[in-house]
């Protein structure tokens, strides 16, 4: 990236109410939504909630941005841009979204920065935050429209590693569906976590 000063840290409530400002209303709901089901999931493996919460309420931080203005700033901020992101600029919410966490919001915490950088795509071999927020993300009460909803939903709650798998799987069908290029990592993480894949 860049050198940067990192912004003033703000609490839970302040960062609600600048998301409120800057994302329209259908992706704050939805952002209240992977917050709290973030919460919801770190309670139930043992991890950090505040942190779970936190990396939830930011992980679409950026998606309001029109997509040429995430190219420029992605290219102003020095932040690798690859051909497949250039193709499909909505994905660069999520590094756009790991930037403006330290930058504008003052989240310094590199597992919180992490977890917004993969929430769209996955990675192979992802920490508990990582999965918990791809995994939020996926099954927020607001969601409806994916196949297998109810059984991932209560995947979750039993097993993250299955949960991905099944996520993943379902996502690279949809994807394939739509005959648009697919991020080589969404593809890389399905191969890693296949093997947990449970049969409903």
């Amino acid at each position: 990236m860049c050198d940067f000063k990192a912004g003033k840290k703000m609490n839970l409530s302040e960062i609600r109410k600048k998301l409120k400002k800057v994302l329209d209303r259908e992706r704050y709901e939805h952002t209240k939504g992977v917050m709290y089901t973030a919460a919801c999931l770190a309670m139930a493996y043992g991890y950090e909630m505040e942190k779970a919460m936190l990396a939830g309420l930011l992980h679409d931080c950026a998606k309001c941005i029109p997509n040429s203005e995430k190219i420029k700033l992605c290219e102003k901020n020095r932040i690798f841009v690859t051909e497949i992101e250039l193709e499909n600029p909505y994905l660069l919410h999520a590094k756009l979204g790991a930037f403006f966490a330290e930058t504008v919001y003052g989240i310094t915490d590199p597992d919180i920065q992490h977890a917004i950088l993969v929430h769209t795509t996955g990675e192979p071999d992802m920490g508990i935050l990582d999965k918990i927020i791809y995994i939020a993300d996926y099954i927020e009460p607001k969601r409806e429209k994916a196949p297998n909803l109810s059984k991932i939903r209560e995947l979750a709650f039993r097993d993250l590693n299955a949960c991905m798998a099944e996520i993943l799987y379902d996502t690279l069908n949809y994807l394939s569906e739509k005959k648009g290029s697919t991020d080589p990592n969404t593809q890389l993480s399905y191969e890693f976590y296949k093997k947990y894949k449970e049969e409903f």
